[in-house]
């Protein structure tokens, strides 16, 4: 496959692959209870949430980008969960007129709530609405916050209240948690929470959206049993006192595992008796969340393949950008490498080709590649050059 792709594309480039996606969608359907439902984050990749449509439940959008994203790839309007700790009344605004509200718009704050309203009852278009509790960050609102809406709004009334509809309560707490205990704490007080709820305002909460932050095996060595943890996370939603559908939001869980990065040795050196290959990549293009200066070793191969020996040179994979934080992979040892050959680094599926510094040094961006199942390739976006948004010149 790797040779296939670079007869066809140059380095560097992204790699998404459908047989992969399709298998780790139907994974986590087979590991968690039938009743739960999935949304897929698509700030995680947003290349592949059109690949997605009728696999997964609902798609996470935390930006008018994303939005915008969703609309051109053409996932259905009903199908959204317009997200987002900041909603500006602009984008919002063309949420409403485009019919791009079918789905739920979550609550983070009571100002959102006011514009949310406010908008509704001018467009007369209903509704839904998921209150985001905050986790004691900046994200969503106390629970205080959450009771009043839900005391004023909770139960349909007349007039513009009427379009307003309470779909349930979201909840996130954070990515890469392997604590089954967390799970345990979280779970049991958005228990205690809809207990409190029924019991204060006689309201029956509709529905929970959780975010259980799925982690990803990103390193050599890394030991983590996901069968076990899965199922046993399944027996925690499964023993909730509260039996109301659960929508899982995922991110990182769905795409990590779909996604390869391909990257080309320019250059080899020995400097003070440490050998670098300095690739057509780095920093801004590859990034794994918990590595630090590249003191884990991703997985990830040479390509043309070789065996390893004894004695081979241990190499620090460097990047093209002019600082010396662009380190990769420290004291990796390969067997002969040489200028031409590709690194391939695996499980970059997530985040890894946007959340990079993308516009430093002004190298392009890299090209990103769809591999559907059959093996054909499609082309989701050629190498781009971003001299010109940093250039100061305007066309």
């Amino acid at each position: 496959m790797v040779q296939n792709i670079l007869d066809r594309y140059q380095a560097p480039l992204y790699v998404f692959e459908e047989r992969l996606l399709n298998e780790r969608v139907r994974l986590l359907r087979d590991a968690l209870p039938k009743t739960v439902k999935m949304c897929f984050a698509v700030k995680a990749n947003p290349f592949i949430g059109q690949f997605l449509t009728g696999r997964v439940d609902r798609f996470e959008i935390c930006s008018p980008g994303e939005m915008y994203i969703c609309e051109k790839q053409g996932i259905p309007a009903k199908d959204y969960v317009l997200s987002g700790v900041h909603k500006d009344e602009t984008s919002m605004r063309y949420a409403f007129e485009h019919g791009l509200c079918e789905g739920i718009l979550t609550v983070e704050s009571v100002s959102q709530f006011e514009l949310l309203k406010a908008l509704s009852a001018q467009y007369r278009q209903p509704v839904r609405l998921l209150l985001r509790l905050t986790s004691g960050n900046q994200f969503g609102l106390e629970t205080q916050e959450v009771m009043e809406i839900l005391r004023d709004y909770g139960c349909p009334a007349e007039d513009a209240q009427s379009l307003l509809t309470i779909a349930g309560i979201q909840f996130f707490s954070g990515t890469q948690k392997t604590s089954l205990k967390k799970h345990r704490r979280e779970l049991a007080m958005l228990d205690d929470l809809i207990d409190t709820i029924r019991e204060e305002l006689g309201y029956e909460v509709p529905e929970l959206e959780y975010g259980p932050g799925f982690p990803a095996a990103y390193f050599v060595g890394e030991e983590f049993d996901e069968t076990s943890y899965l199922a046993e996370f399944s027996q925690l939603l499964e023993g909730m006192r509260n039996r109301l559908p659960i929508t899982l939001e995922l991110g990182r869980g769905i795409a990590a595992s779909c996604g390869s990065f391909l990257s080309r040795v320019a250059d080899v050196k020995c400097n003070h008796k440490e050998h670098y290959a300095i690739l057509d990549s780095g920093i801004h293009h590859l990034t794994y969340y918990g590595q630090f200066m590249a003191m884990k070793h991703p997985v990830c191969e040479v390509w043309p393949p070789r065996q390893q020996e004894e004695g081979d040179t241990v190499w620090n994979l460097c990047g093209s950008l002019c600082t010396t934080n662009d380190l990769l992979v420290k004291k990796l040892p390969v067997h002969d490498l040489k200028i031409g050959d590709v690194l391939v680094f695996h499980n970059t599926g997530a985040y890894s080709m946007t959340e990079g510094i993308s516009l430093f040094l002004s190298r392009d961006l890299p090209a990103v590649v769809w591999m559907k199942e059959n093996g054909e390739m499609q082309l989701l976006r050629q190498a781009q050059p971003v001299w010109e948004l940093n250039s100061g010149i305007l066309q």
